[in-house]
């Protein structure tokens, strides 16, 4: 047990695919000081994605492009961390704008600078994001150590890990009986990423590195149903990303190609019980990954190297793509992905995970 049981405080205004990779922080930081983390993010999606974790007691969401005088929980926020100024403090905000922001914060609520921990500061990160956020995590605020907070051993797995409440999974269980798909296997689809549909006519934007196609799109999920006919096929995404789910479905031409606009909470669930997935380098496939979801990776201009997703039961992620293979999605052909996917094996800790595919010579390809 640790010298004193403290609550670390856990601040980074990151997106979807950010904050589920702080995951991997957040266990190592509950292990060493005993107390579960408080997470300020911003957005609604760090409450969404950390609802049911056991490594989490609070989660305080500031609005993304509120003014702070004028954002109620900004206040709230700084009066959480007035009552806790003896706390450490781990700052994974890198970007300068939001920096300064996260520094007034801190400022304003008295924390002293010798509890703080800056990812900035950092010398020589490792290259993946988990790896660095894992190093960060068995660092120890200057004001603290003296005192007795070692890294636990053996350490958790260097990946994020998710949990999904029973009131989500229930929802889940009732939205695909209500749609006869209970009994059924799920492979899920994410095409898009929150840069595909861009403006107010949302049109896909020629300038987005991870856009693949429309009719590779139809034509991987063509041979998908062809070698797991009785799966329906699930095209995952966000409200803004409507019309081209839509797009593909009408593309593809298949009555188990669906469409489907998931709050966090479902598609979460939907991941602790799918088959497999497919999905661009997004928000969602660290969500698959860090829910045991075996899952195939499209990158566009991001290198693997950094960003591939992990999976803490070491369940299947192949990666696809990225440099210095290539630097756009629309590099990869339908039929290396289709082969990736036949190459994985299937999740066996769900019962509608079906049978193992059985390729005709399919291959993974690092293309």
């Amino acid at each position: 047990m640790p010298a004193q049981q403290l609550r670390p405080i856990v601040i980074w205004f990151g997106r979807v695919g950010d904050m589920i990779l702080l995951s991997a922080l957040l266990e190592i930081l509950h292990c060493r000081y005993g107390g579960r983390c408080h997470v300020i993010g911003a957005g609604r999606w760090p409450a969404e994605i950390y609802a049911a974790h056991s490594a989490v007691a609070r989660v305080s969401c500031l609005h993304r492009y509120t003014a702070f005088l004028f954002d109620l929980e900004w206040w709230r926020t700084l009066r959480a961390l007035r009552g806790a100024r003896d706390q450490p403090v781990y700052v994974c905000e890198y970007f300068p704008r939001k920096l300064a922001r996260v520094r007034r914060l801190l400022r304003l609520a008295g924390v002293e600078p010798a509890r703080c921990l800056f990812l900035t500061e950092m010398a020589q990160p490792p290259l993946h994001w988990v790896d660095r956020l894992v190093s960060f995590a068995r660092l120890t605020p200057p004001a603290l150590r003296a005192a007795d907070y070692p890294c636990p051993s053996p350490p958790p797995p260097a990946a994020p890990r998710l949990e999904v409440s029973a009131a989500a999974a229930a929802e889940c269980a009732d939205w695909l009986d209500a749609r006869g798909w209970g009994s059924r296997p799920l492979v899920l689809v994410q095409p898009g990423n929150r840069r595909t549909m861009r403006g107010r006519r949302l049109r896909i934007s020629a300038d987005d590195a991870k856009a693949w196609p429309l009719e590779r799109w139809a034509a991987l999920l063509q041979m998908m149903q062809a070698r797991l006919p009785e799966a329906v096929l699930l095209l995952c995404g966000a409200p803004r990303e409507r019309l081209l789910l839509e797009w593909i479905v009408q593309a593809t031409r298949l009555p188990t190609v669906v469409a489907a606009e998931l709050p966090l909470p479902r598609l979460f669930a939907l991941c602790a019980r799918a088959h497999s997935m497919v999905s661009v380098d997004t928000g969602p496939a660290h969500a698959a990954a860090a829910l045991s979801l075996p899952i195939v990776v499209l990158f566009g201009a991001h290198a693997q190297a950094e960003w591939l997703p992990r999976s803490p039961s070491g369940s299947a992620v192949i990666g696809l793509g990225g440099p210095p293979h290539s630097s756009r999605l629309d590099a990869i052909a339908a039929e290396t992905v289709l082969a990736a996917w036949c190459s994985l094996a299937p999740r066996k800790s769900s019962p509608l995970a079906g049978a193992p595919l059985t390729p005709k010579a399919a291959s993974a390809s690092g293309q």
